[in-house]
């Protein structure tokens, strides 16, 4: 027995458009709580670092560079700050040539754009073993 008749069976929809509005709400609500965090904010004090031991090169090469830009090679002062006459000062003064280390001792207010150069230069120069020198977390807490 067929007590509904012959009426057609209504097919069940799921109507989206609440549901978009909803996601939407969530969303902007979303954006407007995220904060973000800008660059610009960071704070970095440079060069620090805690090192168990010494390490000793015997064929080392330390050259400094200063917070005005200018370079020395151990401890002779290199004139200019252009990558060429810095390449031939560290290819006069590297003692084994190639298997010679460069120990870069940078100011912590250097540029970042002189030790670049230096790097380069030592690239140009064939020194390609190059670490950088620091100062432990006591000595550098102190003013």
């Amino acid at each position: 027995m067929n007590f509904r008749g012959k009426s057609s069976r209504d097919e069940p929809e799921i109507n989206l458009i609440p549901f978009i509005d909803v996601l939407l709400v969530v969303l902007i609500f979303l954006m407007l709580s995220t904060t973000y965090s800008k660059f610009t904010e960071l704070q970095l004090k440079l060069p620090v670092a805690d090192a168990d031991s010494q390490r000793d090169y015997p064929k080392e090469l330390i050259v400094t560079v200063s917070s005005d830009g200018t370079y020395g090679v151990n401890k002779v002062p290199v004139e200019g700050r252009d990558v060429v006459t810095l390449a031939n000062a560290l290819a006069q003064s590297a003692p084994s040539g190639k298997e010679t280390v460069v120990i870069i001792s940078a100011d912590a207010s250097a540029k970042h754009q002189a030790v670049i150069t230096l790097m380069e230069a030592a690239r140009r120069a064939g020194l390609v073993q190059i670490t950088f020198a620091t100062q432990s977390t006591a000595q550098g807490g102190k003013k």
